[in-house]
């Protein structure tokens, strides 16, 4: 299972920002250079991020982004959900009576694939951008 890395660089982005953004907004532009990412796909990301409420945008000369809340209270699932990754380890959907394979009945690894997803979900909703802040070394 991969992330894209619209997802990867939206969670790089927003700690980024959440460690840098101690009393003034954020550019696109700091981000970018600091994390290698391109900025117009930054623009891109951001304007779902702050569709979803995660950043709010502050406009003039010293302008730039802000996170909505505090580092401590944004969830990883929360960004992923923003800018709408989805975590799939099986075919089908949960509920569904069919299974991935086209049968009637769920495939024999179903219960296994889907119990993955389900500790990828957890992991995600437990972990939140302050625990990134201060697990990670900035230069």
């Amino acid at each position: 299972m991969k992330l894209s890395s619209k997802s990867r660089y939206a969670v790089m982005a927003l700690t980024d920002l959440a460690k840098f953004n101690t009393k003034d907004p954020v550019t696109l532009r700091d981000i970018s250079l600091r994390q290698g990412i391109s900025l117009v796909y930054l623009e891109q990301l951001f304007l779902k991020l702050k569709k979803n409420k995660i950043v709010k945008s502050i406009r003039g000369k010293k302008g730039g982004y802000i996170l909505n809340r505090k580092a401590s209270e944004v969830k990883i699932s929360d960004i992923l959900i923003a800018v709408d990754e989805r975590i799939k380890t099986i075919g089908c959907s949960k509920q569904s009576k069919q299974g991935c394979n086209g049968r009637s009945s769920k495939c024999i690894t179903h219960d296994f694939w889907e119990e993955l997803e389900d500790h990828i979900h957890n992991f995600f909703k437990k972990k939140k951008l302050e625990d990134l802040i201060n697990q990670t070394r900035f230069n």
